[in-house]
């Protein structure tokens, strides 16, 4: 069984929040203020619902077509003069595809999540996040300053963010509740996307993820090119499959801390886009980076767990290699993803791809054979296709910020690691699972360093926003899928490689095809997984948040695949992460 499969106790139709009168809920009314509903959609100004069904999708550039004019109510300025044609069109169109987002929205029903907040609602919210806010000395929240940030969340009300209060000795702040309440004007809103519901504290599909993180931290500095000879390897593939539900059905050498989607456990275990040089414009760049001295961790002992849960300033410093490296373990990819920017690994996978010639972009580009006269720029080249990549990154966002502070509000491992530390000693009590108790891993943890706290990659420990999807996810979800539907998946790499046991050379790798579709559905999960390896998430948080980047990517293809002049374009194909291809064509998503 995968862990698409295993997701359990989940409420579809939730009332989470009932300490405080809260319910999570989607697009619907019960997200208002006082005067309006604050989450409704656009009403398309005074086009309304005629000039929708007047649309065309037939195929071909929806500009080029000549809408019914008494359909469209335009402004007075924009009906004379020779071009209102365009500007009438220019409107239909962009009201198109607003209604069918809607449409998509509101038939999806309500977001569900775990029901955790109103079990532990007397327990002072200790499944929930809390990072930042006032807590008590085992960081537990003071369920006061909790309701407040839950009361924000769900109304949405400035002032209401404004109160909310953080710990006495907090120098970071909560990272952007607000930036949930944010509108996007264009593709699917993140309010629009759908996940399913966290694993509960209580169960052991989380069990087995905190378990996993553990062994991730515990072998940051193996070499992933010496996995399968490790003992400290081998420990932990049996660790994982002694879980009642172990991670991706269970694992082997060669599976271990890899993702579930096509091509993710072909050949070596960092992505081709991760280690082949490139050049941006005039500079050539070879992927050495910066790498944190082996065998320092941080965060394992209480008074900087403690501090860093408050919210204070690390005591800690991060201290680096002097040489840089190629990403060869979990040390080298978890810095990677930690001074990484927005979008930075998927725009230099597109100047790779970019520079391989007609042979990787989408056999379905018409400028590759029907259209002989003219070459691709802005519309279906380079500059379209940069541009779609960083559109996707930020879009991601709006989703991810929207399931992490208005449903999940899922806590972070190294706050899940201190529930099993305080209650493996006796300090509190937890309805923690046996399966995380038992592990290994835990008692090889607290051998080492006395307690069960999870040894940390970064001084500061986890961002101050919730788990759960991953940001870092997302984002990887939907630029992968903007990739894949621009180049061609098929397209194998010549002369691939892979690190070797220092970083310092690149071997060459000999083995099964890799290809560009599985390539950069492993570029997704290293990104996401490399998170889990610092500490910072689980193994649910990176699928979810692949998924949930691939559906806003998605609605913004179904938007560009309406704007193309080129009469003989059939639309975007790819294959999603579950492995379903598709074709996206005059705004529609269609079997390819």
């Amino acid at each position: 069984m995968t862990q698409r499969e295993t997701h359990k106790e989940t409420q579809s139709n939730p009332d989470d929040h009932g300490a405080v009168g809260l319910e999570p809920s989607t697009t619907q009314a019960s997200h208002s203020n006082s005067t309006t509903d604050r989450r409704s959609f656009l009403k398309f100004g005074a086009m309304g619902g005629a000039a929708v069904a007047a649309a065309t999708t037939t195929p071909g550039a929806l500009a080029n077509q000549s809408p019914d004019a008494s359909a469209v109510v335009a402004p007075k300025s924009l009906s004379q003069g020779r071009n209102n044609r365009r500007a009438r069109s220019a409107l239909l169109l962009k009201g198109v595809a607003a209604e069918q987002h809607y449409k998509t929205t509101m038939a999806a029903g309500k977001q569900p999540t775990n029901g955790d907040e109103r079990r532990y609602r007397n327990d002072n919210y200790y499944a929930s996040f809390t990072k930042t806010l006032p807590s008590n000395d085992y960081g537990e929240v003071d369920p006061g300053a909790f309701e407040a940030l839950a009361r924000a969340t769900k109304r949405g009300r400035p002032d209401l963010f404004d109160a909310i209060p953080l710990d006495p000795s907090a120098a970071r702040k909560l990272a952007n509740p607000q930036g949930a309440w944010k509108f996007e004007p264009f593709a699917l809103d993140g309010w629009g996307t759908r996940m399913p519901a966290a694993h509960t504290f209580r169960s052991p599909e989380i069990a087995a993820e905190m378990v996993e993180v553990y062994w991730q931290a515990c072998t940051r500095d193996v070499p992933f090119i010496d996995y399968g000879s490790n003992s400290d390897i081998a420990d932990a593939v049996s660790d994982l499959n002694a879980m009642s539900a172990p991670p991706a059905g269970g694992v082997t050498t060669g599976t271990l801390f890899r993702g579930e989607t096509p091509g993710d456990a072909i050949g070596p275990y960092i992505s081709q886009f991760l280690v082949v040089p490139f050049n941006f414009g005039p500079a050539a760049n070879v992927q050495r980076y910066s790498v944190p001295t082996a065998g320092i961790n941080f965060m394992v002992d209480v008074p900087n767990w403690l501090n860093v849960q408050r919210g204070g300033a690390p005591a800690e410093n991060l201290v680096f290699d002097s040489t840089p490296r190629y990403i060869y373990n979990n040390r080298a990819l978890g810095e990677y993803v930690h001074s990484d920017v927005l979008y930075q690994a998927y725009l230099n996978a597109c100047l790779i791809l970019l520079s391989k010639g007609p042979g990787a972009i989408d056999p379905g580009n018409p400028y590759l054979a029907d259209i002989t006269n003219q070459g691709a720029f802005t519309s279906l080249g380079g500059p379209m296709i940069l541009d779609m990549v960083t559109k996707a990154a930020n879009l991601s966002l709006n989703g991810a910020w929207f399931q992490k502070w208005n449903m999940h509000r899922y806590l972070r491992p190294e706050a899940y690691a201190g529930r099993v530390n305080f209650h493996r000693a006796g300090q509190r009590s937890y309805e923690l699972h046996p399966d995380v108790l038992n592990s290994q891993i835990v008692a090889k943890v607290f051998s080492i360093y006395g307690n069960c706290l999870l040894p940390m990659a970064y001084t500061e420990g986890s961002p101050t926003h919730p788990s759960y999807p991953a940001g870092h996810a997302t984002i990887a979800g939907a630029c992968c899928t903007v990739l894949k539907a621009f180049f061609n998946e098929d397209y194998v790499f010549d002369a691939p490689v892979q690190a070797d046991a220092t970083g310092l050379s690149l071997l060459p790798y000999v083995g099964p095809d890799l290809t560009v579709g599985g390539e950069l559905n492993k570029l997704a999960n290293n990104i996401a997984i490399g998170r889990d390896a610092a500490g910072v998430h689980y193994r649910q948080d990176g699928i979810y948040g692949l998924d949930t980047g691939e559906q806003q990517a998605i609605a913004l293809l179904q938007d560009y695949s309406r704007t193309l002049n080129e009469g003989n374009f059939d639309g975007f194909t790819l294959t999603k992460f579950d492995g379903q291809k598709i074709r996206i064509r005059n705004g529609n998503i269609l079997p390819a």
